[in-house]
């Protein structure tokens, strides 16, 4: 039997969510963290537990399936692979920064010196750009990069941007990219066997953490308006009961909506409103 070759990060910020997440799709995950290979055979699938930044560079290479990376990693390597899936976690931004109070912006780039984690997807964008500038490749703390001289200006990943205030530092200019984790395969290859079932059950998973089911009962006379406030994924599910001027609805609402949805629902004359959550889905 083939197995379905997976690469997943084996540390890092993507490595516990991403284990997360394929449990919830069914498929075993390791227990030891010095683990480096699981085999699921009742899923046919092979786990490899790699650094995040290799993944792309062995799924690119055609010696792994498939990888979880993140779409910043992907990008910078430069490998011959291609975004399959996005799947909702480890979400960043990739942003520049200098000292606070020069006010600079992109076009003041030119003919500095950036330091960065990220060399492959910062020359990428400074060539989008027409931009021509020296990079200076530091493995982390880019931050202090300009305090001790190295630097003019940095690019790094950015969540709250605390790290750099401390340092002095100050944002300009827009994010470079948007990044999260992603599933990917090599570019220009057919669909490994298994991909699409994985696809499917992970799907299901983001459907499931990024969707509540609501059910009410709602009298005929006021339907259309309930279903306005509920359309669904496609359209919500009716259902007579026994009283034949009420009807049963049921329908998935974004999770963020649900206390406003529910509100909504109650003023348009709704009844036995009940918000619950999925744990697995096909849709």
């Amino acid at each position: 039997m083939e197995l379905l070759r997976v690469a997943v990060p084996n540390k890092g910020s993507l490595s516990e969510a991403a284990a997360k997440m394929l449990r919830e799709a069914g498929y075993r995950q390791r227990n030891d963290p010095k683990e480096l290979v699981l085999v699921d055979e009742e899923n046919a699938v092979e786990f490899y537990y790699l650094r995040p930044r290799d993944i792309a560079v062995y799924v690119g290479e055609g010696t792994l399936d498939i990888g979880v990376t993140g779409r910043d990693m992907l990008l910078d390597s430069g490998a011959e692979a291609v975004e399959v899936l996005a799947l909702g976690f480890g979400a960043t931004r990739f942003r520049f920064a200098a000292p606070a109070g020069q006010g600079l912006a992109i076009a003041d780039l030119d003919g500095k010196r950036i330091a960065t984690s990220y060399p492959g997807l910062v020359r990428a964008f400074l060539e989008r750009e027409g931009l021509t500038a020296r990079l200076i490749h530091l493995d982390g703390a880019v931050e202090s990069s300009i305090r001790l001289g190295v630097a003019d200006v940095i690019a790094d990943v950015v969540e709250t941007g605390s790290t750099l205030r401390a340092a002095g530092l100050e944002l300009f200019g827009g994010p470079i990219l948007e990044s999260e984790a992603i599933l990917i395969q090599r570019a220009g290859r057919a669909a490994p066997a298994g991909l699409d079932q994985l696809v499917r059950r992970l799907q299901g998973v983001i459907t499931a953490s990024t969707y509540l089911m609501v059910d009410y009962n709602v009298p005929l006379d006021k339907l259309d308006a309930a279903c306005a406030i509920t359309p669904g994924i496609d359209s919500p599910t009716v259902s007579p009961l026994a009283n034949k001027d009420w009807v049963a609805v049921r329908a998935l609402i974004p999770k963020p909506d649900a206390q406003r949805v529910m509100d909504e629902l109650w003023q348009a004359g709704a009844e036995g409103i009940l918000v619950t959550t999925i744990h697995a889905c096909r849709l």
